[in-house]
């Protein structure tokens, strides 16, 4: 490949490596026809590094700074990536701060990027056989007879794992040649099928060949077995796509005898790719909406013809689902694909099985518990056009959807949009705003709790805004009472944490076979352990938390590191045996409604308990069934899930949420508690929320016991423009990190000062501690930008601040820092 610079074709392609820019390449002469922007190609970045990169531009301008290698592989013949979601990478990159490498990285699914695998060949001119020992002698026999060898099978050839040292001998002699043998990560699903031979395909043949067979019953069953799939008259149509193998030897038919058909020339065997979402069910029908619903579903798609963000604030249990659906069938049969986010997987569990019953094999599901091939797949899908609705997690606003009509992001207030790391720590409600005027398309944003940022968006004629404040079917919101903890501690009325109240209503409950729920924001048994002798906390090594103890594990865990310690016997530091869980966890709760209830079926969802890929759904199922009494839970439980035997719900820790050190606090701990809250009751049962405190004069409180959104919107607003935080300004958070702290500190410092000359004083504050000051053995300090919104040209003001950072850690004394923007911090 020594072409002539001259007429040569280059390309600049996205690294999924955080560096900034992108890097140019060389096309060999015979690919040019063959490379096209948004194709995917294998490319060396560095010394034997291989890579995935995505081709931006082609042009023939060769770089100026380094001489362009050649591209490795071309691995699409169609593009993989649109040019929208190239123009969406750039923007993502530019907006919150990182390297477009890094958005892509991201937006790819791990199976559409390449990996390789070292493998050894012999070398075509080695002739000196004599000169090898030992071991090189049996590799270079072994690659007589193989073309190739992998590093794994020469290890288990010499018997020894470590085999370095002889490949790099064997290179030395010229002997062999190391290469890296690239495979795409994505297979596709093969199905072995059978199919009759054309000869048998009419009425009269077919019934002869099963007289034929006749001595032969175990034949003649597998036969008559595949008639049984497809009926004797209509084997001229459907006999060509056959029968997956495996049906016909089901219930004990013999595989043998499958062979021996095979093998007579009756039965062909063939492989097909399949699809793996074939066995989601066909629809089955259209949901019908109340009169209410439908004026509601009708008066969205008016706005949504007005303005290209609508606010749908709908309370829990008003059906936003059923509403949701009436408005996807009517811009999927406009011809337009439609997205559905949702914040996290859980919340996915139980609307994908009711939206398979209206949608079918037209749904597409995308989050990280599918694997690395049905994630591809729905890529695959969306970008041919045979999936036209997607529902999935915040990463889905980064499919490559051809003939998007509509955005919707159910609740959309769900801090779970907002990715903290890696980069890109992007907002998946906002890019999706930010596509749908790219593409012309519309948005959708759903909550009974909106944020107030949306809100205030609403309120001011931005987006455009449609309510439902009434239950489904007349059914009537819960009733929400406080508990007074300070009283009952006075009266020595609480039982291991839970009030008289609440513990009465939990067996009232169970005696009217109905369920409850208990909510606590806080996963583990206890936050700590403490020796009750010498005051000893277990702590993380890296990181400056204690350890969360797990009693299930008997472990005690950092939440932060994920370091894991044994849970101590004696102390550690004085061998006392007087060590005491701390605080309450879902799982202490759990264990302590065993010991007060012991009749009661009780199970917990929460981090822990959810792990596997089908957990969610085993713990929704069983609940929804009946066979859970009480459902302890974390912040999963307030996430949209409909159970219509909820008529209990309780609340721990409210003051904590409240009264939490963040600007957000208010906001978030009505919003959960709402939310929660409105998992009880339905229809003709209104159903109780019991929520403990030891502040219950608390104004938030008041607002939640009220269902009054509009009167907390309007305190919390008027706070927010008080002292300029959002919506009123936009916030950049800034976190520095170091190994040690004096030089995380002086490295903030010096920032913050940088900044504040150039920005004003106002709009900078810090740096300061973090609230966690040390993880993963850095400490971590913090300044935050204040920007107005109007006054900023906030272009500039990033390409400033990422300068700053470039001089910051030029200096030598800062070459070990860690400098990380946070745009839209929440």
């Amino acid at each position: 490949m020594q072409e002539s610079l001259l007429d040569t074709q280059f390309v600049d392609v996205i690294l999924p490596v955080p560096i900034p820019g992108l890097f140019t390449y060389r096309v060999p002469k015979d690919w040019e026809p063959f490379a096209k922007i948004g194709a995917r190609v294998v490319v060396e970045f560095g010394k034997g590094r291989i890579l995935t990169a995505v081709i931006v531009k082609m042009h023939d301008v060769p770089p100026g700074t380094y001489k362009a290698k050649y591209l490795q592989e071309i691995l699409d013949n169609t593009p993989s990536v649109t040019p929208t979601q190239l123009w969406m990478f750039q923007w993502v990159a530019d907006y919150y701060m990182c390297n477009i490498g890094e958005v892509m990285n991201m937006a790819l699914p791990a199976g559409l990027k390449i990996n390789s695998q070292s493998k050894i060949q012999l070398h075509p001119h080695f002739d000196r056989f004599d000169d090898l020992e030992g071991l090189e002698k049996i590799i270079v026999l072994a690659l007589k007879d193989s073309e190739t060898l992998s590093f794994d099978e020469v290890s288990n050839l010499v018997q020894i794992k470590e085999i370095s040292p002889v490949l790099k001998k064997l290179v030395a002699k010229h002997a062999i040649i190391i290469f890296e043998e690239i495979s795409e990560k994505y297979k596709p699903k093969i199905e072995k099928r059978i199919k009759l031979k054309r000869v048998y395909e009419g009425s009269m043949e077919v019934l002869q060949l099963i007289e034929k067979l006749e001595k032969s019953s175990k034949q003649q069953e597998i036969v008559l077995a595949f008639l049984s799939f497809i009926p004797v008259q209509d084997l001229p149509i459907h006999n060509k796509n056959g029968v997956a193998k495996h049906k016909l030897i089901d219930e004990g038919r013999s595989e043998s005898s499958l062979k021996t058909l095979v093998k007579n020339g009756i039965f062909e065997e063939f492989e097909q790719v399949i699809s793996r979402f074939a066995d989601h069910p066909e629809p089955v029908g259209e949901i019908i909406l109340s009169e209410k619903q439908q004026e509601t579903a009708d008066e969205i798609m008016r706005q949504l013809s007005e303005k290209s963000t609508v606010l749908f604030r709908g309370i829990t249990g008003s059906g936003k689902t059923e509403i949701y659906v009436d408005i996807v069938n009517q811009v999927i049969n406009s011809g337009s694909q439609v997205l559905l986010l949702l914040p996290e997987i859980a919340l996915t569990t139980q609307i994908v099985s009711r939206l398979r019953k209206v949608f079918g094999k037209g749904l597409g599901i995308y989050h990280s518990k599918f694997s690395d091939n049905e994630r591809v797949e729905v890529w695959n899908g969306v970008l041919d056009g045979s999936i036209t609705f997607v529902v999935g997690v915040r990463s889905a606003v980064f499919l490559p959807f051809q003939h998007l009509g509509l955005i919707i992001v159910d609740e959309e207030h769900e801090p779970s949009y907002k990715q903290f790391d890696p980069a890109p720590r992007y907002h998946a409600r906002d890019v999706a705003i930010v596509l749908a005027q790219k593409t012309q398309s519309r948005v959708l944003l759903g909550s009974a709790t909106p944020s107030l940022e949306s809100y205030f968006q609403a309120k001011n004629n931005k987006f455009g805004l449609v309510e439902l404040l009434e239950r489904y079917g007349d059914a009537k919101l819960p009733k929400i009472q406080l508990v007074n903890l300070i009283e009952g501690r006075k009266d020595k009325s609480i039982e291991r944490d839970f009030s008289v109240e609440l513990l009465t209503a939990l067996r009232a409950n169970l005696d009217r076979k109905e369920q409850s729920i208990i909510f606590l924001n806080r996963r583990g048994y206890a936050p700590y352990l403490n020796c009750q002798t010498c005051n000893w906390i277990g702590t993380c090594e890296q990181c400056a938390v204690s350890l969360t103890y797990h009693m299930g594990q008997k472990s005690m865990v950092c939440h932060y590191c994920g370091h894991h310690a044994s849970a101590p016997r004696l102390c550690p530091v004085c061998s006392s045996p007087n060590i005491k869980a701390m605080g309450t966890g879902t799982e202490k709760i759990e264990d302590d409604l065993g010991d007060l209830m012991p009749d009661a079926r009780v199970a917990r969802m929460d981090l822990d308990t959810t792990k596997s890929k089908n957990a969610y759904m085993e713990i929704i199922e069983r609940f929804e069934k009946g066979e859970i009494d009480i459902l302890v839970g974390t912040q999963m439980l307030s996430k949209g899930l409909d159970f219509d035997g909820v008529t209990l719900v309780g609340v721990f820790n409210a003051d904590k949420m409240i009264h939490f050190p963040d600007f957000r606090s208010p906001e978030r701990a009505f919003q959960l508690i709402t939310q929660v809250s409105g998992r009880s009751g339905r229809r003709n049962n209104a159903g109780k929320v019991l929520i403990q405190t030891a502040s219950p004069d608390n104004r938030i409180l008041d607002y939640i016991v009220n269902n009054d959104y509009e009167s907390f919107y309007e305190t919390e607003i008027e706070d927010r423009k008080a002292y300029n935080y959002p919506p009123f300004t936009r916030l950049i958070e800034i976190i520095v990190k170091d190994e040690k702290q004096d030089v995380a500190h002086k490295a903030a410092a010096v920032l913050a000062d940088n900044m504040a000359e150039y920005l004003g004083k106002d709009r900078v504050l810090g740096p300061e501690k973090a609230l966690v000051e040390r993880v993963r053995n850095k400490y971590v300090f913090e300044i935050w930008i204040k920007l107005e919104k109007e006054k900023i040209n906030m272009a500039a003001t990033k390409t400033f601040l990422l300068n700053q950072r470039i001089d910051v850690l030029a200096q030598k004394a800062y070459k070990s820092v860690r400098i990380i923007f946070n745009v839209d911090a929440i």
